[in-house]
């Protein structure tokens, strides 16, 4: 087991900086470019090693740029820095094509570990690596292991395969430990499974760095002899762990973690300007028009739209489903008459939400149908989930309604309790917080596509591409 706060003579400084989910918040990424790259500058300077690290969910495809570069460019910022190592977030690994996933890092200048991901004939993607080692000026080597949550239904919908992250960190752990003086984990497993990860491998990882739950440990935590750090989310904190290492008994004799608060540092020349030109940038890049819109379709908050109404069409074109149910908040503005750009179709739908189909029985569509009618929820401020709008509005019902007999009717016949209908709706509804049928239901998710997605390519078939 790791000793912490024991002293030493022949000691050696290690800083380690991380980054996790940023979620292309790009308001802050100024300063924090320039702090860790002065912060680079300054332990050179003094001799000392330093080290940077991300912990996953670096994109978002709500912000149009990294949707413009599908992530491309999120790597890119990554490299101006000069990161070490990284690891995939969701939003990495499930908002993506496996075309797009593969081809994210071509440019990259730092490895990407990940254990836990594979194609589906079994094999370890190119573009990753199951662990990797860091080797400081005077000897000492950092192994690194990573791993990714484990979305195994959206993975495997995708063409991957993806295996339980703790175990295979586990797994790894006693063979990279094995050839490494410091081992250091990416864990973009957790808060929860951290904890387990740390009490279940006895002190064999010196650090855990943490992610996806958004997680905030000013000063780290302690478990089973292993620290844990975590930096919040979206770019509001940097975390930093130093490590000091006893060379005359090859290990490490303290551990300490702490955050800076990127509100608190220096404000960068171009603070104001970067977010700006980079959503500058995706207009150009998706300024291409779309469709060509024969007339302006208002969305809004309080009920159905000409908006909606396109929108479940589009739904039901693209599901095959019986009925659709969706909420209004969705969209975030209208549809201008003439050319649609591919930016106007982002700035209505930035949300990274998958179409998907629930099968329930006539009964329970029949409960999902009356919560849907729950008064509180239009005005309800949804956060996460997908979910990129301000709340989230009414609910919105397409070829499902009460009839004038009273009874619930599905394209315009009776609901039978025991017959099996096909609900097309967003996949965040599937999480079981609005509708806790829905968790244990069967479920089609149809990815990579976006909703924006299926709007664009019902508005194309409906009303034609300009460029064809």
């Amino acid at each position: 087991m790791k000793e912490f706060g024991a002293d030493c003579t022949l000691k050696e400084i290690i800083h380690i900086y991380h980054t996790n989910d940023l979620h292309s918040h790009f308001e802050r990424w100024p300063r924090i470019r320039d702090f860790l790259m002065k912060r680079k500058a300054l332990h050179k300077e003094q001799g000392e090693t330093c080290y940077m690290f991300d912990i996953g969910d670096h994109i978002d495809r709500s912000h149009p740029y990294t949707d413009a570069t599908r992530g491309k460019g999120n790597v890119l910022m990554l490299n101006e820095i000069g990161y070490d190592a990284v690891t995939i977030g969701n939003n990495e690994g499930i908002t993506l094509s496996p075309e797009e996933l593969s081809d994210l890092y071509g440019e990259a200048e730092f490895p990407v570990i990940l254990d836990n991901l594979y194609t589906e004939e079994g094999k370890r993607p190119g573009w990753t690596v199951p662990e990797a080692y860091l080797t400081t000026r005077s000897g000492i080597r950092l192994g690194l292991i990573a791993a990714t949550a484990d979305f195994s239904t959206s993975y495997e919908r995708l063409g991957w395969k993806v295996t339980g992250p703790r175990s295979a960190l586990e797994a790894a752990a006693p063979r990279v430990t094995g050839q490494s003086d410091i081992l250091v984990c990416l864990s973009h497993m957790g808060s929860s499974e951290d904890d387990r990860l740390a009490e279940n491998t006895g002190g064999q990882i010196d650090v855990i760095l943490g992610g996806h739950t958004h997680h905030l440990y000013p000063d780290g935590r302690e478990v089973g002899g292993t620290l844990i750090a975590a930096a919040g989310k979206w770019g509001q904190y940097v975390g930093e762990v130093t490590l000091t290492f006893d060379h005359a008994n090859a290990r490490v004799i303290e551990a300490s973690a702490k955050v800076h608060d990127t509100e608190t540092l220096p404000i960068s020349e171009d603070d104001r300007s970067y977010d700006r030109q980079l959503r500058k940038k995706a207009a150009e890049l998706l300024s291409a028009t779309v469709f060509l819109n024969p007339s302006e379709l208002r969305g809004g908050w309080e009920g159905p739209t000409p908006l909606s109404d396109l929108f479940a069409d589009a739904l039901l074109s693209h599901t095959g489903a019986d009925c659709a149910m969706f909420n209004s908040g969705i969209f975030l503005g209208s549809l201008p008459e003439g050319k649609v750009s591919g930016m106007d179709l982002h700035r209505l739908l930035p949300h990274p939400i998958n179409p998907c189909v629930i099968t329930l029985t006539g009964w329970e569509l029949e409960e999902a149908y009356e919560l849907s009618l729950n008064s509180e929820w239009p005005d309800i401020r949804l956060k996460g989930l997908g979910f990129r709008g301000e709340k989230m509005g009414a609910m919105i019902h397409h070829g499902i309604g009460r009839g004038a007999d009273g009874k619930l009717h599905v394209s315009g016949s009776p609901v039978e309790p025991d017959q099996a209908y096909k609900l097309a709706t967003l996949d965040l509804f599937t999480y079981g917080f609005f509708f806790p049928g829905f968790k244990q239901a069967t479920k089609e998710y149809f990815m990579p596509e976006l909703i924006r997605d299926v709007l664009a390519g019902f508005a194309i078939r409906k009303f034609g591409n300009p460029s064809s």
